[in-house]
C-alpha cells in the first residue's frame, strides 16, 4: 500500500496518511487506475473538524478488515470538501438527490469516469462492509444497471442545474422575503424552524438592514446567551443541536465567526446595546488568539473532540466549579452559566441567560475559570487557510476595528490581505488554500473572488489604501470575465477550472454567502466606489434569482437580500477628503463608517491631486484619480470634508462630524 496522503497541504488528508485504507487523493491518477482495474471508484468527502468524520474513520478507515474490502474492490479516493468545495458540490448534489439528505461524511460510490450511482454519508462499520460487499457484486454482476443508474443521475442533475432567475427585486419583493421569514420565525428562542439550528448570519444581515429589529434582536441575543457561543473564550461554535440554542455542535469555524462578528458590530450600530459589543469584541479576540496562523492569515477551524470526547474541553460539572472556583463562587457560577446537566454524563455547556448582577465576581469567575480549561487537552485546529474565509474575517475585522477603535484589528485584517496577495494570488488568479506559508494547488473558486473582493473593499474603506480596491477590481474582472454564466448570473468555477461531471452553479446561501450573491455585493460596491457601470450592472443580474427565492425561500438567498436592499438604498456613498494626518479628517472618516446605511461605502483620499497615482503598478492607483468617487472632491477651504452621495450625485460637503451625522440620518 501506497502513502499518497503524505504530501498533502490538508490536514484532514494528513489526519487519514496512516491509515490501511490505500487511499488516493482527488486526481487523474486515480480515475486511470479505477479504469486499469476496472473498478468503481469509493469517493469519502469530509473535513478535519467533522466530528462523524472522525468517528468513520476510527470505525472503518482505521479498521483492517473494513481497509481489506476498500482495497481490494475500490480505488478509494479522499476529499477535503474545505479545499475542493466544487468537487464536493457535485457529488453533494447527487446525494441529496438520492438520499433526500445530505451531510458528511459523504461517501460516493462513481463510475471509472466520475458518475456517481450510490451515495450516503455516515455509515457504521457492520453496514458499511455489508454496503462495500453488495456494491462490489453489483458491479460485477449486474454492470449495466450501475451504468444506467450513473447516466441518469448525471442527466437528471444536469437537467435542473440553473435556477431560473427574475427581475432585480425591489422593495415588494424584500417585503415578501421579510413576511416568508416571519413564517418561519421562532418568537420564543429565536432563529428560524426547529432543531437544529444554525446562526443565520446572512439573513440576519438582510433583516438589520432593513430595519427589522425585532427577529434580529431576539435571535442575536439568544444565540449570545446560549451554550452556541462560548462564554469563557467567545467565538461560536458551528451550530445548536437544539432549538434553544443550549446545546451545540462543538467544532468552530472561521466562516461562521467572521460572518457572526460583523453582524454583531452592524447590530451594534443598529442599537444592539452593550451585549452586540461584548460579543463583537470577544469573539474578534477569539479568532486573533486562537485561529491566527503565523504568516498573518487565519486557521480555519478548531475541531468538537478533543481526547476523542466531543464537547470535553468545554463542559463543565458543578464538582469542576467548585474545584477551581471555591464552594462559595463555584455554587454562584453554576447558577448564573445554567450548569444543571444540559449535556452529556452530567456535564453541561455553559450559558448567560441573564447579566450578572454583580459584574467585578463575574469577569474574576471568567477569568479563573478560562485560566482552568487552558490546562485542559484543547481540539484539534485545521491550520490550513482558505482564501474566501479569510477574506470574510477581514472585511468584520476590518469593520470591528474602526467602530470599536481597536487598531489592532485592523491591523489583523491588514496582515491578512497581505498574506491573500502575497502567497494565494499567482499570475491575477487566485488559489484557494495555503499551510504553512506554502500556497496550495486548488484553483479558487467564485466564493474565493467575491469574498476576499468584499474583504478587500472593506478593508480600502477603512485605511485608505486604494492598492486594497486596486486588487479587488482585478479579482472581480476575473469574476466577470471568466465565471459568468451567459444568463446573469456566475458558475462557482471558472471557465478554465478542472471539468467535473456537472460545472457547479448554486446561487443559495449555506454557511457561507452563495459566490452568486457575495459576487454580487462586491460588485454593488466596487461600481459605487469607481462609478463602472459594468460592475453595477453585473451586481444587478446576479440578484435576479433573489426574486424567485424570496417569497417561499427567503432563508436560502439571506446575502442576494442583503446586497438588493443595498442596491435599492443606493447604496449610500460617502467621500472624505483631507490630510491623512488631519484629526478632523480621521474624525468625519470614523463617523462615516459608524453610519448605519445598508452597504455604506467610504471612500478616503487626500485631495484632488494627492489621489493621482503612475499607472503601471496594479496594486497602486492609476493616473486618474481613484477611485472615481474622489473626483472632484476637494477640502472646504483648509478644512478636510465629507461627501454624502448615491449614483455619485452629491450633496452638498460637510466639514463637522455633527453635519455629518445629519447628512447620513436623512440619506440620499
Amino acid at each position: 500500500m501506497m502513502n499518497r496522503l503524505k504530501d498533502a497541504t490538508s490536514p484532514y488528508l494528513l489526519q487519514h496518511a496512516d491509515n490501511p485504507v490505500d487511499w488516493h487523493p482527488w486526481g487523474e491518477e486515480a480515475f486511470a487506475e479505477a479504469r486499469r482495474r476496472d473498478v468503481p471508484l469509493l469517493i469519502s468527502v469530509g473535513y478535519s473538524a467533522c466530528h462523524w468524520c472522525h468517528v468513520m474513520a476510527h470505525e472503518s478507515f482505521e479498521d483492517a478488515a473494513t481497509a481489506r474490502l476498500m482495497n481490494e474492490h475500490f480505488v478509494n479516493i479522499k476529499v477535503d470538501r474545505e479545499e475542493r468545495p466544487d468537487v464536493d458540490a457535485v457529488y453533494m448534489g447527487a446525494t441529496q438527490a438520492m438520499t433526500n439528505q445530505g451531510g458528511w461524511p459523504m461517501t460516493v460510490f462513481a463510475t471509472p469516469d466520475g458518475h456517481p450511482f450510490y451515495c450516503g454519508t455516515y455509515f457504521p462499520r457492520p453496514h458499511f462492509q455489508r454496503l462495500l460487499t453488495e456494491v462490489h457484486n453489483v458491479w460485477t454482476g449486474d454492470r449495466e444497471t450501475v451504468l444506467k443508474q450513473g447516466a441518469k443521475v448525471v442527466e437528471a442533475l444536469n437537467a435542473h442545474s440553473m435556477l431560473p432567475s427574475g427581475a432585480v427585486p425591489g422593495e415588494e419583493t424584500l417585503a415578501e422575503a421579510v413576511r416568508n421569514l416571519r413564517e418561519a420565525f421562532d418568537p420564543v428562542n429565536g432563529g428560524f424552524g426547529r432543531a437544529p439550528k444554525f446562526p443565520p448570519s446572512m439573513v440576519l444581515e438582510f433583516l438589520l438592514r432593513s430595519g427589522e429589529r425585532e427577529m434580529s434582536g431576539k435571535t442575536l441575543e439568544a444565540m449570545a446567551r446560549g451554550g452556541m457561543y462560548d462564554q469563557l473564550g467567545g467565538g461560536f461554535a458551528r451550530y445548536s443541536v437544539d432549538a434553544e440554542w443550549v446545546v451545540p455542535h462543538f467544532e468552530k469555524m472561521l466562516y461562521d465567526n467572521a460572518l457572526l462578528l460583523r453582524v454583531y458590530t452592524h447590530w451594534w450600530k443598529a442599537g444592539g446595546g452593550d451585549l452586540a459589543r461584548r460579543v463583537a469584541l470577544e469573539t474578534a479576540g477569539w479568532m486573533l488568539r486562537e485561529l491566527r496562523t503565523p504568516e498573518g492569515g487565519f486557521a480555519s477551524a478548531l475541531d468538537a473532540d478533543s481526547e476523542g470526547v466531543e464537547g470535553k474541553f468545554y463542559v463543565w460539572t458543578p464538582e469542576q466549579l467548585r474545584e477551581v472556583l471555591g464552594e462559595d463562587d463555584g455554587r454562584w457560577a453554576a447558577g448564573l452559566f445554567d450548569v444543571t446537566g444540559t449535556f452529556e454524563h452530567g456535564t453541561s455547556v455553559l450559558q448567560l441567560p441573564r447579566d450578572p448582577e454583580d459584574p467585578a465576581r463575574y469577569a474574576s469567575v471568567r477569568e479563573r475559570l478560562l485560566a482552568a480549561r487552558e490546562q485542559r487537552v484543547r481540539p484539534g485546529r485545521d491550520d490550513k487557510v482558505v482564501a474566501s474565509w479569510n477574506g470574510l474575517a477581514i472585511a468584520a475585522l476590518a469593520e470591528t476595528g474602526v467602530v470599536f477603535e481597536r487598531p489592532d484589528l485592523v491591523a489583523a485584517a491588514t496582515e491578512a490581505a497581505e498574506l491573500l496577495a502575497g502567497t494565494h494570488v499567482l499570475n491575477a488568479r487566485l488559489l484557494r488554500t495555503s499551510r504553512d506559508g506554502r500556497a496550495g494547488t486548488n484553483a479558487g473558486v467564485l466564493e474565493d473572488y467575491a469574498n476576499v473582493a468584499e474583504g478587500l473593499i472593506a478593508l480600502y474603506g477603512v485605511t485608505g489604501e486604494a492598492r486594497w480596491l486596486r486588487l479587488a477590481g482585478s479579482l472581480l474582472d476575473v469574476v466577470l470575465d471568466r465565471f459568468t454564466n451567459g444568463a446573469g448570473g456566475f458558475y462557482d468555477t471558472a471557465d478554465d477550472a478542472e471539468r467535473l461531471f456537472q460545472r457547479p452553479q448554486d446561487p443559495t446561501d449555506n454557511a457561507t454567502p452563495s459566490g452568486q450573491y457575495a459576487a454580487a455585493g462586491a460588485l454593488l460596491s466596487y461600481g459605487a466606489l469607481t462609478g463602472s457601470a459594468r460592475h453595477r450592472e453585473a451586481a444587478y443580474a446576479a440578484l435576479g434569482t433573489v426574486s424567485v427565492l424570496a417569497p417561499a425561500h427567503a432563508r436560502f438567498a439571506g446575502w442576494g437580500l442583503a446586497a438588493a436592499r443595498a442596491a435599492l438604498e443606493g447604496p449610500v456613498e460617502v467621500a472624505v477628503v483631507g490630510p491623512p494626518d488631519d484629526p478632523r479628517t480621521a474624525a468625519l472618516h470614523r463617523e462615516a463608517l459608524l453610519a448605519d446605511a445598508p452597504g455604506l461605502v467610504v471612500a478616503l483620499g487626500a485631495g484632488d491631486s494627492a489621489d493621482r497615482g503612475a499607472a503601471g503598478d496594479p496594486l497602486m492607483p492609476r493616473a486618474e484619480t481613484f477611485p472615481a468617487l474622489l473626483e472632484g472632491r476637494g477640502l472646504v477651504g483648509d478644512a478636510p470634508a465629507a461627501y454624502v452621495c448615491k449614483g455619485f450625485t452629491c450633496r452638498m460637503p460637510v466639514t463637522t462630524v455633527e453635519a455629518l451625522r445629519t447628512e447620513l440620518a436623512r440619506r440620499p
